[in-house]
């Protein structure tokens, strides 16, 4: 258990770091696709958190598995808007 979550803790880390990341590029570009991103990262980053302090018992049938359900569907919405723009061009 403490080598779970203590990769968790790194893998928590790490989604912060790539949501910073993005929101680095987003400040330059003003691209709301890499600001959807970066709130991806966050959304994961806070999953994770919630699975090792919640210490749940099946990771698939907890309501935190919403919150990653939520971070993939941001990224889709993301991706659509983003190419729904080229298109109207």
């Amino acid at each position: 258990m403490m080598l779970y979550t203590f990769l968790s803790g790194m893998l928590v880390t790490l989604f912060f770091v790539a949501a910073l990341f993005f929101l680095r590029f987003w400040a330059r570009s003003r691209d709301p696709l890499f600001l959807s991103f970066a709130c991806t990262f966050c959304l994961l980053g806070l999953g994770q958190s919630l699975l090792a302090l919640g210490r749940f018992a099946v990771e698939e049938r907890s309501w935190v598995y919403l919150v990653r359900l939520a971070a993939f569907l941001l990224i889709l919405a993301a991706i659509y808007g983003k190419n729904r723009g080229r298109s109207s061009r």
